[in-house]
């Protein structure tokens, strides 16, 4: 299975097509992307154009960036493809289909999808063993982590490949080993969503206050190490087995009080007056401070050595 990148083919042209289509442009590869809909190649290039400014790329990377409706003419002359369609199964299916028909045999087809598993899709394909999810985490030009999963059809040389693509391309990929709805990562989120939603509907706390003591305490430490090596570094000498001989039974007794919540109307409508409020309309700089903030923080890991071992950040 190839794991060589250029061309590679972005299929679909939203918000994570033109991300991973500027991260491939800043990593020097020929991009190929294609999306159906009206305005898409215009939006495309100025998106392309404003991420690029952010990962300090030239801006005659654009030069390598072409553009197609047709998807299976972008992926076929491709030597990788990133699918960045709609989470609709059946949608998928008919890409594949196509894309699987225009490409090469060894070429990888990988998935961006965030919650569907590739087992859904891959047997509309005359070579499933080839097709597999590299979900990225947004925005996919600047947050490394990428999460591949095999579906039931799929090879270990497809994934291998998908993995090294992946680090070739500057991204800390994961190997998840099981196909689960929403996959690990947006998992351990709507945990941590659903009790944020219950706390404030219990009127435990507003959504500017939630939000402030996830990102002043908690959120501090897991952007510097995942929440099992945090809670290890707070055991003292005995670490995680003092934590959980101490403070497990404890933590069993808050698991069984946590919220299960609706999403009803009224609680829809309270998170987002709450989080309008915080915000206060300024979304688009406090998004710009954002990004800028990663991009520092990702910088500041390097220098302290507090990367993964094998990542690579951009």
């Amino acid at each position: 299975m190839r794991s060589d990148l250029s061309p590679v083919a972005v299929i679909g042209a939203g918000a994570i097509g033109g991300s991973w289509a500027a991260l491939a442009l800043s990593r020097g590869l020929v991009v190929h992307a294609a999306d159906p809909a009206p305005g898409a190649e215009d939006a495309l290039c100025a998106a392309v154009a404003d991420h690029l400014t952010e990962l300090d790329g030239a801006p005659e990377a654009l030069d390598r960036l072409h553009f197609a409706t047709d998807p299976a003419a972008a992926a076929a002359v491709a030597a990788f493809v990133i699918e960045c369609g709609p989470e609709r199964v059946e949608m998928k299916r008919e890409l594949f289909a196509a894309l699987d028909e225009a490409t090469a045999s060894d070429v990888v087809l990988a998935s961006s999808s965030s919650g569907i598993g590739p087992s859904a899709f891959q047997d509309a394909c005359r070579h499933p063993e080839r097709v597999v999810v590299a979900h990225p985490f947004n925005p996919p030009h600047l947050v490394p982590l990428v999460e591949v999963v095999g579906g039931r059809l799929t090879s270990p040389e497809t994934v291998d490949a998908t993995m090294t693509a992946m680090r070739a391309l500057g991204r800390s990929p994961v190997h998840v080993r099981a196909e689960l709805p929403g996959h690990v990562v947006n998992r351990l989120q709507a945990a941590l969503w659903r009790e944020a939603y219950d706390l404030v509907r219990r009127g435990a706390i507003s959504v500017a206050d939630l939000d402030r003591a996830v990102a002043s305490g908690p959120g501090l430490r897991w952007a510097l190490l995942g929440p099992i090596a945090t809670q290890h570094l707070s055991g003292g000498p005995e670490g995680l087995a003092h934590v959980l001989a101490h403070l497990g039974p404890p933590m069993v007794d808050w698991w069984a009080d946590l919220g299960d919540p609706e999403l009803t109307p009224e609680l829809t409508a309270q998170l987002v007056a709450g989080v309008t409020e915080e915000l206060g309309g300024h979304e688009r700089e406090v998004r710009a401070r954002r990004d800028r903030g990663l991009r520092e923080l990702l910088a500041t890991k390097e220098r302290l050595g507090l990367t993964a071992v094998g990542e690579d950040t951009p």
